[in-house]
C-alpha cells in the first residue's frame, strides 16, 4: 500500500512539472514578438539627420551653355573656384594669363566642371583638336556635329594646355600686350582674337569675375591691394524712374550696378523670359554698361 502511495506522488509531481513548461515558453515568445516594436520606434530618429544634408534652398541656380548646357548652383561654382584657383594662379605666374580669366573661362567652358567635355575628357576649356594635337580625343557636337575635342588624363593637364594654347598661337599674341591683371581687356581681346564666336563672350567672363570676385587671385599674384567687387546680381531696390534709358534710342536700357534681370523686367513690366528672348540671353548674367532691349 505504501509503495502505491509513493508511486502516485511521484507521478503527480512529474505531471505538475511538465504542465508548467508551456508558461515559460510563452513568456519567451512574447518577448521575441516585442522586438520589432523596438526597431520600429528607432526609424524616425534615424531619418532626421539625413534632411540636414539637403542643399540650401537659398542657393541660386543658373544655366551655363557653351559646348554643352549645364545647370549649376552658386555653391557648385564656388567649389570649382576653390579647386582650381591655385592652378590658375600658378599659370598666371608662369605664362602671364590673368588667373581671373583662366577661372572664368573654366567656369563657362566646362559648366563649372559638370559639362560633358569636362566629365568625359577632362577638357575644361573647349579646346578642339586642331592639326597639331597628337593626344587622345573625343567627338562632341558643337558648331558642327561630332567635332574633335582634346582629351586629357586629368583636369590639371587641361589647364596647362589652355595656357600653352594661348602662348603658342600667333593669333593670341596681342593679348600679352595687355596688363597682366587687366581682366576686362583680356575678356574683350579673347573674343577679338577669335577664341569664341559668341558675341556675349566677354560680358559673360567679366560677369563671372565680378560676381565671384575672381580678380582677387590676380592681386595675389601681382601683390596689389584687392578691393572686393560689389556683386551686380545682388537684388536692390529699383530706381523710381527710368533714368538709364538711352536718349538716342528709348528702346535700350543700360545696366547699372545692382541691376538684375528680375528688377529690370519689373521696371519695364516685362517677363524675365521675354527680356532674355529680346536680348538673346542664354543665362542671367549681366554686366554694368550692357545695353538691353526693353521695348
Amino acid at each position: 500500500m505504501v509503495k502505491k502511495i509513493i508511486t502516485f506522488l511521484i507521478l503527480a509531481t512529474l505531471v505538475s512539472c511538465s504542465s508548467s513548461k508551456p508558461t515559460i515558453a510563452t513568456t519567451k515568445k512574447a518577448a521575441a514578438v516585442q522586438r520589432p516594436r523596438v526597431a520600429t520606434t528607432k526609424k524616425p530618429t534615424y531619418s532626421k539627420p539625413i534632411g540636414k544634408n539637403y542643399p540650401s534652398t537659398n542657393n541660386t541656380t543658373e544655366v551655363i551653355q557653351s559646348t554643352s548646357k549645364t545647370v549649376v548652383t552658386s555653391d557648385l561654382v564656388n567649389n570649382y573656384i576653390l579647386q582650381f584657383k591655385d592652378i590658375a594662379m600658378g599659370n598666371m605666374t608662369k605664362y602671364g594669363i590673368p588667373a581671373s580669366i583662366i577661372l572664368a573661362q573654366g567656369i563657362l567652358e566646362s559648366g563649372a566642371g559638370k559639362g560633358d567635355l569636362a566629365l568625359d575628357a577632362n577638357n575644361h576649356f573647349g579646346i578642339k583638336c586642331h592639326n597639331d594635337w597628337l593626344g587622345e580625343s573625343v567627338r562632341h557636337d558643337d558648331d558642327s556635329a561630332q567635332e574633335c575635342f582634346r582629351k586629357y588624363p586629368e583636369a590639371s593637364e587641361s589647364y596647362r594646355d589652355h595656357a600653352l594654347f594661348l602662348v603658342g598661337k600667333k593669333r593670341y599674341a596681342s593679348l600679352f600686350t595687355y596688363e597682366k591683371d587687366d581682366y576686362k581687356a583680356w575678356a574683350k581681346g579673347l573674343r577679338a582674337c577669335g577664341y569664341a564666336t559668341d558675341p556675349n563672350y566677354p560680358d559673360k567672363l567679366i560677369s563671372y569675375i565680378e560676381r565671384y570676385n575672381l580678380h582677387q587671385y590676380d592681386c595675389q599674384v601681382t601683390g596689389r591691394n584687392y578691393k572686393p567687387f560689389e556683386k551686380s546680381v545682388a537684388v536692390k531696390s529699383a530706381p523710381t524712374s527710368n533714368t538709364n534709358i538711352n536718349p538716342n534710342d528709348p528702346n535700350l536700357y543700360e545696366v547699372q550696378k545692382g541691376d538684375t534681370l528680375y528688377s529690370i523686367s519689373k521696371k519695364f513690366n516685362l517677363m524675365v523670359d521675354d527680356l532674355k528672348q529680346k536680348n538673346n540671353l542664354s543665362d542671367n548674367a549681366l554686366s554694368i554698361g550692357q545695353k538691353l532691349k526693353v521695348q
